[in-house]
């Protein structure tokens, strides 16, 4: 009778330890004894498109690809390019750095030659000193210290991005927490500017709204509008007393000349508006990995510039503290020897020349294939990238027809075109759009 007793507790004691195990549902470790996971709600991150498309191209291993979405210039062999600016700039600055920290709003010096560069030397605002400049990281940097600045100090104005833009921009407004909305900017019709659409888009918006401009070659249609066009939008950011902030990441890379690359600019400045920049030397340089841009804001008065100055640097102290040093010395020693600059002028109009020449050979291939198609937008275009009206069936056809690998929106990065490869990407394009 014992036996039977204690053959029955061990059974009832073997399934109730069977069914905490199940429960657990664990490996069967119970819950008491298992370990805690702090990250275990963490999911994957969506894929950026642009560097997703780059991983397909780089793991395809047909020997006619053609990588046409990389947002970085190619030379015409498809090879980066160090400038000889940037190497002679190495060569003066070599062993002379200090490895000391740079204070919060960066090189004084790097600062004011960009200022400089962008409002052109002679503005009025930077006789007066009306500018707060800070060093920052890239252009995308510079754009987020303003959307924190915005939303710190401005939290009631929402901001308006064209319709399309750099993904990234929405990124960066989501993330700063400011309240954003588009407004058109692209007309697929014409593949060119929707001007009657920008503006009454921005007529609506509530006054005092900051709206983001691309100060040149538009990214990612390479739409600029005219000096006409850039007059009367500074008239109607008077009428509702909008905030303009132009992201410039391309000055000089657009035309090859940095006066007609900042001509916006120039524009809302004679018309005594107050503005902000977010510059980038990635392109222009070529100084992608040093991540070197600066952000301006003009403001009323040099007292006012002061204050806002401390309050961008104190704002970025949580971020990063103070920015890197070999980017600002490199563009500091460029723009402030008579001769590099010139040689970096002269460099930056071979880089748009090419791109501009491959824009005009991917047409004339286009019309010579006989396409009925009208690729005049092609050429009016301007800047690395090119709208080309592709629609994303059409890429998917692009590149699992012909191993050519862009963005699902149609965008291509002229600057992976080359004399070698425009044949063959005009080919597939013809096919890809035949009636």
């Amino acid at each position: 009778m014992a036996y039977r007793s204690r053959l029955a507790f061990l059974l009832s004691s073997s399934t109730r330890r069977l069914a905490t195990m199940e429960a657990a549902g664990n490996h069967g470790v119970p819950s008491s004894c298992r370990r805690f996971s702090w990250w275990s709600s963490v999911q994957p991150a969506p894929r950026d498109p642009i560097l997703g498309v780059t991983s397909a191209y780089l793991a395809d291993t047909h020997p006619d690809k053609v990588n046409v979405g990389v947002g970085a210039y190619r030379n015409d062999q498809g090879k980066p390019v160090v400038l000889e600016c940037v190497r002679e700039a190495e060569r003066r600055i070599g062993g002379q750095e200090l490895m000391e920290y740079l204070p919060m709003g960066g090189s004084a010096k790097y600062c004011e030659l960009s200022v400089g560069l962008a409002y052109g030397e002679d503005a009025q605002v930077l006789k007066d000193k009306k500018v707060a400049s800070v060093q920052a990281l890239s252009g995308t940097g510079a754009v987020r210290l303003f959307a924190d600045f915005i939303k710190r100090f401005r939290p009631e104005s929402e901001a308006y991005l064209p319709m399309p833009t750099w993904s990234n921009h929405h990124n960066i407004f989501r993330d700063a927490n400011v309240n954003q909305h588009t407004y058109r900017y692209y007309l697929a019709s014409t593949r060119g500017l929707d001007f009657e659409g920008l503006k009454e888009d921005l007529k609506k918006a509530p006054n005092n709204s900051v709206i983001l401009l691309h100060a040149c070659a538009h990214n990612p249609t390479g739409v600029d509008p005219t000096p006409e066009q850039w007059k009367a939008l500074s008239k109607l950011f008077k009428e509702k007393e909008h905030f303009p902030l132009f992201d410039m990441a391309y000055q000089g890379f657009a035309s090859g000349d940095t006066q007609r690359d900042n001509q916006a600019i120039r524009i809302f400045l004679e018309d005594g508006h107050q503005l902000a920049c977010a510059q980038s030397f990635a392109k222009s340089m070529g100084l992608y990995g040093q991540r070197i841009g600066c952000l301006s804001v003009v403001c009323d008065d040099a007292a006012q510039a002061t204050v806002v100055k401390s309050q961008l640097e104190y704002i970025a102290r949580p971020m990063y503290s103070s920015p890197p040093v070999h980017g600002s010395l490199l563009v500091a020693t460029i723009l402030s020897d008579s001769d590099l600059k010139t040689l970096w002028f002269k460099e930056v109009k071979d880089m748009a020349d090419r791109i501009i020449g491959m824009r005009t050979a991917l047409r004339k291939n286009l019309e010579d294939l006989g396409s009925k198609q009208n690729w005049e937008h092609i050429t009016n275009q301007i800047g690395m990238f090119c709208y080309s009206g592709l629609t994303p069936e059409q890429v998917d056809r692009m590149t699992q027809e012909f191993h050519i690998y862009m963005t699902k929106n149609g965008r291509i990065s002229m600057a992976g075109v080359t004399s070698g490869n425009v044949k063959y990407l005009a080919n597939a394009i013809h096919e890809v759009t035949k009636a």
